[in-house]
C-alpha cells in the first residue's frame, strides 16, 4: 500500500512539473550553454558583487578585476518572480531550512531581503522554477558561500548587464591624507567617546547623590523650625511668668526660667540659621550637579557620534539617488548618515537605474564601474543630470575606499530596506511577484553569525525543530 502511494504521489507530482513548467521550458532546458558553470582562469579575489540575469538564467560574480564565477541558475515562476533591483547579502546561514516550503533545504543561503528572497543551492529544471529566490547549483553555491562577505552588492536584472569600465569627475574621489589619517582618528575619538561616556557616568552618579542631599536638607530645617517655634512659646510664658511675680523669691526664679528658654530659643535660632543656609548650599549644588550632568551628557553623545562617524568613515560609502523623493541618501555599512533635498535635471524625465561601484585604488583615486538595468538614459547622461551637494561631498568623498558605491535610479527606496539592510532599490516595471508574497519581517531580533561581515541577522524569531539557532520567516 505504502509503495502503490509513493508511485501515485510521485507520477502525480510529475503531471503537476509538466502542467505547471513555462512555456518554453524545453527548449531553455535543452539548451547546453545555459547549463555550463564557468570558472575565471586566473587567480581571485575577493567578490565584490553579483549580477543575476533573469533573462539568461544566469548569475556572474566579479571581483575587483572582472568575472571570477559563473553559473545557470533557477529564479522565480510566474507569479513568483524574483524581483529585478538592487540588494546586497543581509544573512548567511550553511544550513538553511524553510518554515513555510515543508522545511525546504536552502543549502549555503545567503538573504537579500529579511522578508527572505535569497540566493541558495537547489535544483535547477532549466528554467525559473523558484518562488522567489535565486536556485544555484548545489557545488557552486557552496564555494560562493565560503568566499562571500555581508554587504556584498546583489544586481538582479531583468536582461543581460555587467559592469563596464566608467570614470567621471563626480564620482567620488578620495583624499589620500584622509585616508591616511582616518584610523588614527577613529581610534582617538573612540577613546575621547569612552571618556566622555565615563564621565558622565560619574556626573550623573554626583547629581543623583547632590539631589538626594537637597531632598533631605528640608526635613532638618522643618525640624528646627518648630524647635524653635516651641522654644519661642516657653520664653513668652516664662516672660509672663517674670511680670506676674509679686516677690524677690519669685522673680529671680522667673528670671532664671527665662534666661534658660531664651538660651535655647536662641541656640535653635542658630542652628535654623545653618540648616537653612545648608538646604540652599545643597540645592544649588544639586542644580549645578544636574546642569553639569546635562553637559556630561551631551558631550557624550556628541563624543559618540563622532567617534560612530569616524569609525562609519573606515567603511564603504553608499550613496542613493531618487528621482522618485529627489533625495539623496548616505550609508555607510547599514548606517544611515545622510538624507538631503537633491536637484534633477529634468525631473519628470525618466533616468534609468546605474549602480556605479569604486573597484579598486589607483593612483589617482579610485577605479570606478557602471551597471545598467534599466531603461532611460545611459550612464553618463543619468550622472551629468545629478547636482551632489557640495557639503555632502566634501563629507563623504576624502575617505571613500573600493566597495563605495553611487545608485541612481528612478524607484524610490523599497520597503524592504531598514536599518540593518544596505540600499534596496527595486524595479517597479519588473513583476516582483515573489516579493508581493512576502511582508517584510518585523519583531526584529539580532543574533551573532560566524560567516563575516557586520556578523549580525535579524528576523523572526521561531522554536520548533530545527535548533535554538535558527531564525525564521513567516513569509518563507
Amino acid at each position: 500500500m505504502t509503495n502503490r502511494f509513493t508511485i501515485v504521489t510521485l507520477a502525480a507530482t510529475a503531471v503537476l512539473m509538466t502542467l505547471t513548467r513555462p512555456a518554453g521550458a524545453a527548449a531553455k532546458q535543452a539548451n547546453p550553454a545555459h547549463l555550463v558553470e564557468a570558472t575565471a582562469p586566473r587567480d581571485a579575489s575577493e567578490p565584490i558583487m553579483a549580477i543575476v540575469s533573469i533573462k539568461s538564467q544566469q548569475v556572474t560574480i566579479y571581483d575587483a578585476d572582472g568575472w571570477i564565477l559563473r553559473a545557470p541558475v533557477s529564479t522565480g515562476i510566474k507569479g513568483r518572480e524574483t524581483p529585478a533591483g538592487v540588494f546586497s547579502v543581509v544573512e548567511k546561514d550553511k544550513d538553511h531550512h524553510s518554515n513555510l516550503y515543508d522545511d525546504a533545504w536552502m543549502p549555503n543561503m545567503e538573504r537579500i531581503t529579511w522578508s527572505g528572497i535569497a540566493l541558495h543551492g537547489g535544483p535547477l529544471p532549466g528554467y525559473a522554477a523558484s518562488h522567489g529566490c535565486i536556485r544555484m547549483p548545489y557545488d557552486f553555491a557552496e564555494n560562493l558561500f565560503g568566499k562571500t562577505q555581508i554587504g556584498m552588492r546583489v544586481i538582479i536584472a531583468p536582461n543581460d548587464a555587467e559592469p563596464v569600465a566608467f570614470s567621471d569627475p563626480k564620482l567620488f574621489v578620495p583624499n589620500a591624507d584622509a585616508l591616511t589619517a582616518a584610523p588614527a582618528r577613529a581610534e582617538t575619538l573612540a577613546d575621547e567617546a569612552a571618556n566622555a561616556a565615563k564621565a558622565a557616568d560619574e556626573a550623573k552618579a554626583a547629581a543623583t547623590l547632590a539631589a538626594r542631599g537637597a531632598a533631605a536638607a528640608p526635613a532638618a530645617v522643618r525640624k528646627l523650625e518648630f524647635l524653635k517655634t516651641r522654644a519661642d512659646a516657653e520664653l513668652a510664658f516664662a516672660e509672663k511668668l517674670l511680670a506676674a511675680a509679686k516677690t524677690d523669691e519669685d522673680k529671680a526664679r522667673a528670671e532664671d526660667a527665662r534666661q534658660k528658654v531664651a538660651a535655647k530659643a536662641a541656640d535653635f535660632g542658630t542652628q535654623l540659621d545653618t540648616a537653612t543656609a545648608d538646604a540652599q548650599a545643597k540645592r544649588d549644588a544639586a542644580a549645578a550637579a544636574q546642569t553639569a550632568a546635562k553637559a556630561a551628557e551631551a558631550k557624550r553623545a556628541e563624543t559618540a557620534a563622532a567617534a560612530r562617524d569616524a569609525k562609519l568613515a573606515l567603511e564603504p560609502v553608499s550613496v542613493f539617488i531618487s528621482r522618485k523623493t529627489k533625495k539623496l541618501y548616505v550609508r555607510r555599512g547599514v548606517q544611515a548618515t545622510i538624507e538631503v533635498p537633491i536637484t534633477i535635471r529634468d525631473p519628470d524625465k525618466p533616468i534609468g537605474t546605474h549602480i556605479f561601484t569604486a573597484m579598486a585604488r589607483t593612483d589617482s583615486g579610485l577605479r570606478w564601474t557602471a551597471v545598467t538595468i534599466d531603461d532611460g538614459d545611459d550612464a553618463k547622461d543619468a550622472l551629468d543630470r545629478i547636482t551632489i551637494p557640495q557639503d555632502v561631498l566634501d563629507r563623504i568623498a576624502p575617505t571613500a575606499v573600493p566597495r563605495s558605491s553611487l545608485i541612481i535610479s528612478d524607484e524610490p527606496p523599497n520597503r524592504e530596506q531598514n536599518y540593518r539592510t544596505e540600499f534596496i532599490v527595486v524595479l517597479n516595471n519588473q513583476p516582483q511577484g515573489g516579493l508581493a508574497m512576502r511582508k517584510p519581517a518585523s519583531d526584529i531580533v539580532a543574533r551573532g553569525n560566524d560567516w563575516g561581515g557586520y556578523g549580525y541577522g535579524y528576523a523572526r524569531q521561531y522554536g520548533g525543530p530545527y535548533g535554538g539557532t535558527s531564525y525564521y520567516y513567516p513569509r518563507w
